[in-house]
């Protein structure tokens, strides 16, 4: 049995190869071996296209401020695997992990578990040995069919349903909320953060009894001016700071927590969520470093909806001279719709190979085919982020600006390097 957690997880991610295989019969009969209940005393699953990591981390923050004892599952991480579970806001200790993981190894036998769904009922039985009042868990992908939607969740948040994972979850929004709406429950809430939510989430929230809880229909949310904004619903309205994670699509997302939370039925004053909404952080969203006068903006945006969002930011925060980006795909994302968000907005283009992210990798010279007919056409090639990102810092000049997207994988590569290279400037707040 391997007795380190780097052991471990290379352990469990040759446990099933394959690496994507949906379905919940594997989690449930190795749940049912384990004896698990429900993770908390409040559960909370989170689904969606973007925004699901931010919405948990305003979740989190907020109840956590209320005095709640608060549990957060969330994936994938950026730079350390501890951060999929954390209880307090730290980390899990390699310890717990390392512990979790021999139980689940010992009550699986010989049925297979790929490694989203091991980490899964790892943190399960985490959460269910610390006493939550809350646990909140992040879909990994899609929903109906995620290992997150073997616990029934008492509210259910859908945040947005757009383009991404289409092999996995269907051709078109309908097909894709479909699968999202699955994590909804009989008679019970769900949260949806789009105004115009696709007919199928509607329709299964209607089948089953779940009530929806719109936005735009049930709560609303707007700006007020450059440091504060309003949330409200019929009879109630919150007058808040903006978030610290403060790209606009932020107040979305802070807007849906609140809803979710609201939707919990738990007691929380106006100051707890106010305080909650604005210590609410998250690497990776927007993280904003000063180099040598030239901002480096790194954001985890990776699909058409990401980029759109990303997009918006740049417009509404222009650079004071140039802006350069530094892009590195994986092999299953729509490169050329991405790029195309950005017409007229990137002076210079820094494409990057993604290889050192695994099977869905690819090398540059494959992402610069599928860009050759797009704005970045003509962008320089490097093997890897952190060689674009070191040629994008070269070129640019005191008042430029460098934004590095594309993935977790160019994420994690450039705060490894940035941070190691001197302190951080701030934080913003990405999709």
């Amino acid at each position: 049995m391997p007795t380190t957690l780097p052991d471990w997880l290379v352990h469990i991610e040759r446990q099933h190869p394959a690496g994507i295989e949906l379905g919940l019969e594997r989690v449930r009969a190795v749940a049912a071996r384990l004896g698990l209940a429900r993770p908390a005393r409040r559960v909370m699953t989170i689904a969606g296209t973007n925004g699901k990591g931010s919405t948990v981390a305003f979740v989190d923050a907020i109840a956590r401020e209320a005095g709640l004892r608060v549990g957060a599952y969330t994936s994938p991480h950026l730079l350390a695997y501890n951060e999929r579970v954390r209880i307090d806001g730290r980390d899990a200790d390699d310890g717990s992990l390392v512990e979790a993981f021999a139980v689940v190894e010992a009550a699986r036998g010989d049925t297979p578990l790929t490694y989203f769904e091991f980490g899964t009922i790892a943190a399960l039985w985490i959460f269910e040995r610390a006493a939550l009042d809350l646990a909140i868990l992040e879909v990994g992908l899609g929903g109906r069919l995620d290992a997150t939607n073997l616990v029934d969740a008492d509210v259910a948040v859908v945040t947005t349903v757009d383009l991404d994972h289409q092999d996995w979850l269907g051709a078109d929004r309908e097909a894709i909320g479909a699968e999202k709406a699955g994590i909804a429950r009989a008679w019970k809430p769900l949260v949806l953060g789009d105004d115009d939510p696709p007919a199928s989430v509607l329709r299964h929230a209607y089948a089953i009894g779940a009530s929806a809880i719109r936005a735009g229909s049930d709560f609303f949310f707007e700006q007020v001016d450059d440091t504060n904004w309003q949330w409200r619903e019929l009879d109630y309205r919150l007058d808040l700071p903006l978030p610290a994670l403060a790209a606009p699509v932020q107040l979305r997302n802070a807007a849906v927590a609140i809803a979710a939370l609201r939707a919990l039925d738990i007691d929380i004053a106006d100051e707890v969520i106010a305080r909650g909404v604005a210590s609410a952080h998250l690497p990776g969203r927007l993280q904003r470093f000063v180099r040598e006068g030239v901002e480096v903006f790194v954001d985890i945006g990776h699909n058409p909806q990401a980029a759109r969002e990303l997009a918006s930011w740049l417009r509404k925060v222009p650079a004071a001279a140039r802006t350069h980006a530094v892009y590195a795909a994986l092999g299953d994302k729509d490169a050329a719709s991405v790029v195309a968000a950005f017409e007229g907005l990137v002076d210079a283009w820094w494409l990057a190979g993604s290889v050192g992210a695994g099977a869905r990798g690819i090398a540059v010279e494959v992402l610069a085919e599928r860009l050759r007919d797009s704005p970045a056409a003509g962008g320089s090639r490097h093997v890897d982020p952190a060689a674009a990102l070191a040629a994008a810092s070269s070129a640019a000049r005191p008042g430029d600006r460098v934004l590095v997207f594309g993935s977790f994988h160019a994420a994690e590569v450039a705060l490894r390097t940035l941070q190691g290279a001197g302190s951080e400037a701030g934080a913003g707040g990405g999709v």
